[in-house]
C-alpha cells in the first residue's frame, strides 16, 4: 500500500485528444473518485501529438485521498497491423481464411513502436517482432518476405 492509501486501478481506452467527462470516461472514473475534469485535461495535453481519433490504452491508478496518476501507451499491436494491411477487421476464422498480407519490413516498423511501450522495453526487438508476426497470423494476415 502506498503513503496515499488504497489504490484502485481502472483500464479503459481513450481517443487521443478526446477525452472528456461523458461516456465512456466520465462513469468509468467517477466510480474510483478521480477528478475528471483534472484526468481530461492531462490526457488531452499528453496526447495532442498523436492522430485524433486513434484509441489508446489507459492504466489510471486512483488512490483513496483523490489523487491519481495514468500510463498512457501505443494502440493495439491489431490496429497498426490492419492499418498496415488496408484491411477493416480481422479474419472470421483465422488460421482458415487470409485477409490480407504484411511485409517482415512493416512487421519490424510496428515492433519499433511497439518497444518504446515500458512492458516491452526489456524484451529485444526480434522477441516484440515475433510477437506482432503472431499477432498478425491470429486475426488472419499472411507475413511475406
Amino acid at each position: 500500500m502506498s503513503a496515499r492509501g488504497a489504490m484502485r486501478m481502472v483500464r479503459m481506452r481513450v481517443p487521443a485528444g478526446k477525452a472528456s467527462p461523458a461516456p465512456p470516461v466520465g462513469p468509468t472514473l467517477g466510480q474510483v473518485g478521480v477528478n475528471l475534469m483534472e484526468f481530461c485535461k492531462q490526457f488531452n495535453a499528453q496526447t495532442v501529438n498523436v492522430k485524433d481519433g486513434i484509441e489508446l490504452p489507459v492504466r489510471v491508478r486512483a488512490y483513496a485521498d483523490r489523487t491519481f496518476d495514468f500510463e498512457v501507451t501505443t494502440p493495439p499491436t491489431s490496429f497498426f497491423l490492419k492499418r498496415a494491411a488496408g484491411v477493416a477487421k480481422g479474419a472470421t476464422q483465422p488460421g482458415k481464411e487470409t485477409v490480407g498480407s504484411v511485409t517482415l519490413k512493416q512487421v519490424y516498423a510496428i515492433a519499433q513502436i511497439k518497444h518504446k511501450d515500458q512492458r516491452l522495453q526489456r524484451c529485444s526487438l526480434e522477441s516484440v517482432a515475433k510477437q506482432v508476426a503472431g499477432t498478425a497470423r491470429t486475426i488472419g494476415l499472411e507475413v511475406v518476405r
